[in-house]
C-alpha cells in the first residue's frame, strides 16, 4: 500500500508539472503570435517583448503583461492600451489559456470580433476593445463569456443589433457600446450601474433606458394619467413639506464655495505630495503649494480650457505667477506617465511653453508651466470688447513666424519628433514681448483618445472643428500635413480676423468653416476681400497678399499639395525679413526623412522609454 501511495503521489506530481509546463509553453506561444500578428509602429512590443530568454517568469516583465505569479510564465492579464497598434483581433489569444483580462483599447485595430470569442477567452472577466476601428456585428458568442464583469466596445464602428443574449451576463457591472452605428432594441441588464450613456450616439437604439421601440405595447393611458396625478400630488406635498421645514428652522443656505471644484477637494488629503520639477532654478513645491496658489483650483482662476484639460492661474507667495494644467483623463500607468513627462520636460525651444514640472495626486495629473503674460492668441484676435484695439500687423506677423518656427522644430528637429495634433489659436500663448509659445505639444499621447474616433467629429468634441484637416474624418490618422492644415487655419485667423467657424463677414447663408470660405472666395477671384479691413491700406498690402497665399497653400484639400512646416516657416520668415524677427534665429538641422515616418503619436526613442 505504501508503494502504491508513493506511485500515486509521483504520478500526480508528474501530471501537475506537465500541465504547468504546457501552460507555460502555450502562453509564450500566445504572446509570440500576438506580437507577430499586430503592427507596432511605435515599437512598444518590439523593444519589450524579447523571447531570447529561458528563465522562469521572463514574460512577466513584458510591457502590458501581468502574470499569475512573477516567477511563472502564466499570463493573467494583457493590457496593450494606447500603443498605436494596428491589425485585427489576435485570434491566437486562445493560447493564453488562463487569461482573465484583455485591454486593447485606444489603438488602430480593425475588422470584426471573432464569432467564437468565448472559446478564445474562456475565463475573461474584463474585455476592453474601446476606441479602435472594429466593425461588423457584435457576436452573440460574447454572451457565453459568463465571467464578464466589464465589457467595453464603445468608440468603434460596430453595426447591426446588440445581441439580446448579452442580458444573460449576470456578473456584468460595466458595459458600453456608445459611439457606434448600432440599431434596434438594447438588452436588459440586472445591474443598476448601466445607464443610458452606455448606448449614446448610435443610429437607432431603443428600449429600456431609451425611447420605446416602435410597436412596443402601450399601457392604458387612463392608468398613466391617474398614476401621474397621484404621484404628482405626493411629490409636491413632500417638496413643500421639506422646504417649509428648512425655512422654519433657518437652515436653508447657499453653497459655501460656489467657485470651488469637487475634484480638487478630493485630493486635499494628498497635499504633502511633492511636485516633480525639471528646473533647478525653480523652488521645491508640494501639492499644497499648488492648491494655495490656485485657491484650491477655484473656477475664478481658470484661464483656459481645451481638449487636453483646464488651465489655472497660480500666484506664488513671492509674487511670481505660473500656470497649472489639470490634464484630462489619462489612462497611462504611473510609470508610463512619468516617462512621458520626463521626455516632455527635457524638450526646450524658444517657441514652446516651458514645462516646469508635474504632480500626480490619486487619479489627477497636474502639469506646471511658465506663466505667459499676454494670454492666448485667440484672446488677442477675438476680443469681446469692441473698443479694444486688435493686434497690429507686425505683431501678427511676429506671432506667425515664431509659432511656425516652434512647430517646424517639433516636426523636423526635435528628438523625438512630435506631432502636435491640437494646433489652434488657443494653444499659442504670448509672453510679455508677444513672443509666441506653443502649448499642449506632446500631450496627445496622454489623453484618453476617444477624440481619435469619427464619432467625436459628429458630436463636435474635437476642439474646434474649423481646425481639423478634411482627410482626418476619413482616415482617422493624424499626420504632419494635418498639423500644417491646422496651422494654416491659424494663419487665416491672423490675416482675416475671423474665427475658424461662425464667420462674421461671410454671407449669412454660408455655414462652412473659415478655410472653406477662403476656398469658395478663391474660386471667384475674390479672396483678397477677406483680409481684415483694419490691416489694408497701411503700406504693407504686398506682405498681406504674400501671407495670404502661404495660408491658402496650408489649407489645400489635398495633403500632398501642402508645404511642410519647415517650408511654411521659411516662407513666413522671408515675408518678415525687414522686421528682423529672426535675427538671432536658431539653425534647424533637418533630416531627410519624409512625413510618413512619423504619424499620430509622440515618437519615443527606445532608450527613453
Amino acid at each position: 500500500m505504501a508503494f502504491l501511495r508513493r506511485v500515486l503521489i509521483i504520478g500526480v506530481v508528474i501530471l501537475f508539472c506537465c500541465s504547468v509546463s504546457l501552460a507555460t509553453v502555450t502562453d509564450i506561444q500566445c504572446l509570440k503570435s500576438i506580437k507577430k500578428s499586430l503592427e507596432d509602429p511605435s515599437n512598444y512590443l518590439g523593444s519589450s517583448w524579447n523571447f531570447n530568454n529561458n528563465t522562469e517568469g521572463f514574460i512577466c516583465k513584458f510591457a502590458g503583461v501581468e502574470c499569475w505569479h512573477p516567477d511563472e510564465n502564466k499570463v493573467l492579464n494583457i493590457r496593450l492600451s494606447d500603443m498605436g497598434l494596428r491589425g485585427q483581433f489576435p485570434r491566437d489569444i486562445i493560447n493564453c489559456s488562463s487569461l482573465t483580462g484583455l485591454d486593447l483599447s485606444n489603438n488602430n485595430l480593425s475588422g470584426p470580433i471573432p464569432p467564437d470569442i468565448s472559446a478564445r477567452l474562456k475565463y475573461v472577466t474584463s474585455l476592453d476593445l474601446s476606441s479602435n476601428n472594429f466593425s461588423g456585428e457584435i457576436p452573440t458568442g460574447l454572451a457565453n463569456c459568463t465571467y464578464l464583469n466589464v465589457l467595453k466596445l464603445n468608440n468603434n464602428r460596430f453595426t447591426g443589433k446588440i445581441p439580446m443574449e448579452l442580458g444573460q451576463l449576470n456578473r456584468i457591472k460595466e458595459f458600453s457600446v456608445a459611439n457606434n452605428l448600432l440599431t434596434g432594441p438594447v438588452p436588459f441588464f440586472q445591474s443598476d450601474s448601466i445607464t443610458a450613456e452606455a448606448y449614446a450616439n448610435n443610429q437607432g437604439l431603443c428600449g429600456k433606458l431609451l425611447s420605446p421601440c416602435p410597436g412596443a405595447p402601450k399601457k392604458s393611458r387612463v392608468g398613466i394619467i391617474i398614476g401621474a396625478g397621484i404621484g404628482g400630488i405626493t411629490i409636491t406635498a413632500v417638496i413643500v413639506g421639506i422646504v417649509l421645514y428648512y425655512l422654519l428652522h433657518g437652515v436653508v443656505k447657499k453653497e459655501d464655495d460656489p467657485e470651488g471644484n469637487r475634484w480638487a477637494k478630493g485630493i486635499e488629503g494628498a497635499k504633502g505630495i511633492k511636485v516633480s520639477m525639471f528646473k533647478n532654478s525653480v523652488s521645491k513645491m508640494r501639492l499644497s503649494d499648488l492648491m494655495k496658489a490656485t485657491d484650491s483650483f477655484s473656477n475664478k482662476n481658470i484661464i483656459g480650457t481645451g481638449r487636453t484639460g483646464t488651465m489655472y492661474l497660480g500666484l506664488l507667495p513671492d509674487g511670481c505667477s505660473l500656470m497649472v494644467k489639470r490634464l484630462q483623463d489619462s489612462r497611462h500607468l504611473e510609470k508610463e506617465f512619468v516617462s512621458e513627462m520626463n521626455i516632455l520636460g527635457s524638450i526646450e525651444h524658444r517657441n514652446l511653453v516651458p514645462l516646469l514640472g508635474f504632480c500626480m495626486a490619486k487619479k489627477e495629473r497636474l502639469l506646471v508651466y511658465k506663466y505667459m503674460e499676454n494670454g492666448t492668441l485667440h484672446e488677442k484676435l477675438h476680443m469681446v470688447e469692441p473698443e479694444v484695439k486688435s493686434l497690429e500687423w507686425h505683431l501678427r506677423l511676429k506671432v506667425a513666424i515664431g509659432a511656425a518656427r516652434g512647430l517646424a522644430w517639433l516636426h523636423h528637429s526635435c528628438n523625438p519628433r512630435i506631432l502636435h495634433r491640437n494646433i489652434s489659436s488657443k494653444c499659442i500663448l504670448l509672453d510679455r514681448e508677444f513672443e509666441p509659445k506653443l502649448s499642449d505639444f506632446g500631450l496627445a499621447r496622454l489623453m484618453n483618445p476617444v477624440d481619435t474616433h469619427l464619432s467625436t467629429f459628429v458630436n463636435g468634441e474635437f476642439g474646434d472643428l474649423g481646425y481639423v484637416a478634411p482627410e482626418y474624418p476619413r482616415t482617422l490618422v493624424a499626420t504632419p500635413k494635418g498639423d500644417v492644415y491646422s496651422f494654416g487655419v491659424v494663419l487665416l485667423e491672423l490675416i482675416t480676423g475671423e474665427k475658424p467657424t461662425h464667420l462674421a463677414n461671410a454671407p449669412e447663408s454660408f455655414k462652412g468653416s473659415l478655410a472653406e470660405w477662403i476656398e469658395h472666395l478663391s474660386d471667384n477671384s475674390a479672396v483678397e476681400t477677406a483680409i481684415d479691413k483694419s490691416l489694408v491700406g497701411n503700406g504693407f498690402d504686398g506682405e498681406l497678399n504674400q501671407f495670404l497665399r502661404v495660408a491658402c497653400n496650408c489649407v489645400l484639400p489635398t495633403p500632398k499639395k501642402r508645404p511642410t512646416m519647415f517650408e511654411v516657416y521659411q516662407l513666413l520668415r522671408a515675408i518678415g525679413e525687414k522686421y528682423q524677427f529672426t535675427a538671432d534665429d536658431d539653425i534647424m538641422q533637418l533630416s531627410n526623412t519624409d512625413d510618413a515616418e512619423f504619424q499620430d503619436e509622440l515618437i519615443v526613442a527606445p532608450d527613453a522609454k
